[in-house]
């Protein structure tokens, strides 16, 4: 059933957000999602979601660049007027990431602050720019990583920022409660996407010596993702607030 719930999603035209805007869909709430440059992706996510039931829009956004939030939030309004008739949002999902390797004493400083802008700045900021267009009573979910509770090697920076945003998470959970927004991370373990240059999914290897030493027996999925984030979005989570929730199939016990 259609609700008048509307749910912005950063990073939507592809893997977990393409996930999350359908399984969004799928619990009546209509979707905007952002894409930084594959406009042809994201139009398909567009007409998946739009024939759930919903209303759905794309919009350009390079989450690298914060000196264009500013005029990303004038067009944000626009758009919530123009397409939904509303002036406000409901759900935030900073989910746009990219995974670079960076070892230790070998880190670039270019790579270093590309993966600080996108995974730390990109959160903080954004969101900032989009809480005074949230509906008190909304929800913030910031995506994480596994690899901020363990270790792989090359992942040093990408893993310390992930922790980072679960610090910041916890932060805005104690500072919006009193506009009652609920804020929590959802902390993915190794999918099956083309994230990190799709090793997950396309090296038959890695992605056995993850399953095996994952309890279930298995790498995840994308919709294992996109369906708590969705739970996020309910009433039926109107008691989870400030919380890590790991969606790993317990990687790493």
């Amino acid at each position: 059933m259609k609700t008048n719930k509307l749910a912005l999603v950063t990073g939507g035209s592809r893997g977990l957000g393409r996930s999350m805007a359908n399984k969004l869909a799928d619990k009546g709430i209509n979707v905007i999602i952002t894409y930084h440059t594959n406009k042809t992706e994201a139009d398909k996510v567009v007409a998946e979601v739009q024939a759930k039931g919903v209303d759905v829009l794309a919009l350009q956004l390079d989450v690298s660049k914060a000196d264009t939030f500013k005029q990303f939030g004038a067009d944000l309004r626009t758009a919530i007027a123009d397409k939904f008739g509303s002036d406000k949002l409901d759900f935030l999902i900073n989910n746009a990431g990219i995974g670079l390797m960076t070892p230790v004493g070998a880190t670039e400083l270019s790579v270093f602050e590309s993966l600080s802008d996108i995974h730390f700045k990109a959160p903080v900021f954004l969101t900032q720019e989009v809480l005074p267009i949230m509906n008190d009573g909304g929800g913030i979910i910031n995506i994480s990583s596994g690899l901020a509770r363990f270790t792989a090697p090359g992942y040093a920076v990408y893993g310390s920022l992930k922790a980072a945003i679960e610090q910041y998470t916890r932060y805005q959970a104690s500072e919006l409660g009193a506009r009652k927004i609920r804020v929590n991370c959802v902390a993915p373990g190794a999918i099956e996407t083309d994230f990190g240059g799709g090793a997950v999914r396309d090296n038959a290897d890695f992605n056995k010596m993850i399953a095996d030493g994952t309890p279930l027996g298995r790498v995840g999925l994308p919709d294992d993702i996109g369906d708590v984030v969705a739970f996020l979005c309910t009433d039926e989570s109107r008691w989870i607030n400030g919380q890590r929730i790991e969606v790993s199939g317990g990687t790493n016990l």
